[in-house]
Parts: C-alpha cells; structure tokens; sequence
C-alpha cells in the first residue's frame, strides 16, 4: 500500500497541470478532452506540429481546427514547462522496426524527458500500446535511474491504454470505457479519478499494470485474426468463383455470426500491435501460431490484390505500358487523413513491378506528406480520364457517394469493358456488371 498523494484534488482545483507528453492522434485528444476540466500543458518535440496547434491548426485533422482553436492547452515543446507537473500522461508512439521487433525508442525518451522534471508525489501514466511488463520493467528503471527517486515511495506509475479510433465520429475518447491500472491500490484509484473527470462511459480498474497492457495488446490481435479469416476466405471464394460478399450477407443472417469483411489491414494499431504481443510470446519461449498467421495473410493482401489486378489486365489483353489506372484512396482507412503503414502502397508498389503507375487521389490525405513518406506523387481528380481501370482502395465518403453513371464518365469513351476493382465491395456488383462492367472485389 502506498501513501495518496492528493494529487487528483490539486488537478480538479486546478492548483496544478496535468501534461500530456506527445500530442499525436491520441495524445491530442487527450490533452483537449482534460482542458475543459484542468490546466493542460500539452508537449511535444515537434515544433513545427506545436505551431500549429498554436494557430488552432489540427494536424491529425480528427478533432478539427475549431477544437484546437477554441480549448485551453496549453501548448509547448519547451521541456521546463513540466517542472512541477504532479500527473504525467505518456501517449507517444509504439511502432515496430525491421524483422516486426518493438520499437520503445519513443517510450524510452519520453522516460529520460519526465525522469528529468519529476518531483516527489508525482503520478506517470504511460498509453502507449507496449507488450506486458514495458511499463515496469522498461519505464520504470529509467524513471529511476535519471530522476533518482523511487518508484512508490517518491513517485507513481500507472497505466491506461488507449481506445482512440481516428477518424470515428461515434466512438469517441469520452464514450469509450478506459482501462485504468497503477502501480498499488491507491494509484490505481487516483488515476481512475482523474479519468473519470473527462471519461463520460467510465472506468475499468485493471487488477495489475500488465493485465493493462495485455488487454489492450489483445484487442487489436482479435480484429487482426477475425480480418485475416475473411481474407483467406475471399482468396478461396475467389478461386471458386464465389462472391464473398454474397457469402457473408447469407451467413450474417445467424445471430451469432460474426460481421467482419475481407480488406487492407494498415495503420498505426491493428497492423502493428500484434507484433508486441508475439515478440513478448517468443520471450517467454512461446512460438505464436494463430496471431502470425494471421498478420502473415493480411500483410501480404495489398500485393496479393495488385496481383489479381495484373491477371485481369491479361485477361482483358490492355497493353500494361498505356493502360490508364484510377486508384482512388491511400489513407490506411476511409475519411481519416492518416496514412501511416497504409497498405495501398504495397498494392502501388507491386504494381509498379510491372511496369504501371496508376494515377492517386486521396482528397484526405496531405500530398506533401505522402511524397515525402512513400514518394507518390498525388493526382489532382481531374486528372482521371479516359481510364481502363478504377481501383476504389479505400471508400472515403466522397468515394461512396459516387454512383455508377459518375464512375462511367472517367473511363474512354466507348470503351468495350469497363473495369472496376471494388477492394472493399462497397459497391453494387450488379449494378456495375448489369451495365457491362468487369466488377472484382475481395
């Protein structure tokens, strides 16, 4: 049992700031979200991003300009603006590197930056998707070591994952149940309170720190797994002729079924967080079976569509070196503006292999962002005309809206065969075939 720092009152009375360290598509939210109930410092390296923000500019494009604007952060890539700061809230990022290893340079350098500013009685609450045991047996000793305190008697460790879905209007940080854990009783309790001034859906006090950390690592390993059923199955359907979509309208009609549909499975969550869980699982001498199977199939399903591309460019006998390819949305998901580990680019990049270069747009994603990130020059959508071939990876509203006469207008005139890939199947497969179109989707 540890002492009760009072922290949670000096933050409700505002007599201290809580700050946010790391102000991405998690971290942002967060620090706005608190700022209507306490002081917030919000932090980050970046200063180009902390400029921004300063000017109401929301470069994540999820809370949008006028929250930014509006909200009371106080925004800083100054690291003496945590001198003093008694609550802590690490949101900084977990990638993975080559050979799919966990990346926690960022958690590690969030560590060293807090260990530097903390003071006795302060709380550090790390949101960061980390395998079991990072937050003790990683952040912890570095906390230490730079701060030369200890953790229970002079400061506190707690952990509460993060829910954020980007680009989701419904399911948003304040209506989403928070996992909250600490390192004793009473940490545990202070977090959730301080929690549960913004979090209108409530809080879930994890029993231990790693029953935190493996919840949250296993909720993206589950999608990930249902996904990658649905896209083994279409690649079977396929061979055999059958539509899946078909397939899962008839057996979703059983109540117990569960609705996934095949597609790309990119970002910064479902696609990567796995990953933690299966290096911590070979730690400990447990060589993973489902989970990377799993992430081996939906890995390999923007090159295995970019393949199914090829085939029916053969099939259709359209010469690849003057075939004029649409591909609409790189984003890694529709109406989001995030496009890191997105997957179309693999679908672009085996494409390339044989020589074509589809025309891109994405009227979400920044055009200096994806040349600098993948090097793919952004069309402009005036640009698609007299096409072969639309590709339709990623549905954005936009997208969607469009029906089958908007679509007709970008291919030549008079074409014979009309060919329309629907990656995701959002359209009327026989709406399309019905007008003389070749329709393939997953």
């Amino acid at each position: 049992m540890g002492e009760d720092f009072g922290v949670y009152e000096q933050i409700a009375d505002r007599q201290k700031k809580i700050a946010v360290v790391g102000l991405g598509y998690v971290g942002l939210p967060i620090a706005v979200a608190f700022s209507k109930r306490a002081d917030v410092i919000g932090f980050d390296i970046n200063e180009q991003k902390i400029a921004s923000y300063r000017k109401g500019i929301d470069v994540t494009g999820d809370l949008g300009d006028a929250a930014i604007h509006t909200c009371s952060v106080e925004f800083t890539s100054d690291p003496d603006k945590l001198n003093g700061i008694p609550f802590f809230i690490v949101a900084v990022p977990t990638p993975i590197k080559s050979g799919n290893v966990p990346d926690l340079a960022y958690v590690k350098s969030a560590s060293r930056l807090i260990a530097k500013k903390l003071s006795r009685g302060a709380i550090v609450v790390f949101e960061s998707t980390v395998y079991p045991g990072v937050t003790e047996d990683v952040c912890i000793p570095i906390l230490e070591a730079e701060s030369g305190l200890r953790c229970g008697p002079d400061f506190k460790v707690g952990y509460s994952p993060e829910r954020i879905n980007p680009g989701d209007k419904v399911n948003r940080l304040e209506n989403i149940v928070k996992i909250v854990s600490g390192i004793d009783e009473e940490t545990t309790e202070t977090v959730a309170k301080v929690y549960e001034l913004i979090i209108e859906a409530g809080v879930y006090k994890a029993e231990s720190i790693k029953v935190a950390e493996a919840a949250k690592v296993i909720e993206n390993a589950q999608r990930d797994v249902n996904i990658a059923f649905m896209n083994e199955l279409s690649m079977l359907f396929n061979q055999m002729g059958i539509d899946t979509k078909a397939v899962l309208q008839a057996a979703g009609t059983k109540w117990n079924f569960l609705k996934f549909t095949p597609g790309l499975v990119g970002g910064h969550c479902i696609g990567i967080d796995p990953y933690y869980l299966t290096y911590k699982a070979e730690d400990t001498g447990y060589h993973s079976k489902i989970i990377l199977a799993a992430r081996h199939i939906n890995d390999g399903m923007g090159t295995y569509v970019a393949q199914q591309i090829i085939k029916i460019l053969v099939r259709m006998k359209l010469d690849f070196k003057h075939a004029r390819i649409g591909l609409l949305g790189l984003t890694y998901k529709e109406n989001c503006p995030d496009i890191r580990n997105s997957k179309v680019t693999d679908i672009i990049d085996e494409l390339g292999e044989y020589g074509i270069t589809p025309l891109v747009i994405d009227p979400w994603a920044d055009p200096e962002q994806v040349y600098e990130e993948y090097g793919i020059e952004l069309s402009d959508v005036s640009a698609l005309t007299d096409l072969n071939m639309v590709i339709v990876a990623v549905p954005h509203r936009e997208f969607v809206n469009m029906n089958r006469s908007d679509f007709e207008n970008l291919y030549t005139p008079g074409q014979e065969t009309k060919i329309m890939v629907d990656i995701k199947g959002v359209y009327n497969r026989s709406d399309f075939e019905n007008s003389g179109f070749y329709y393939w989707s997953l």
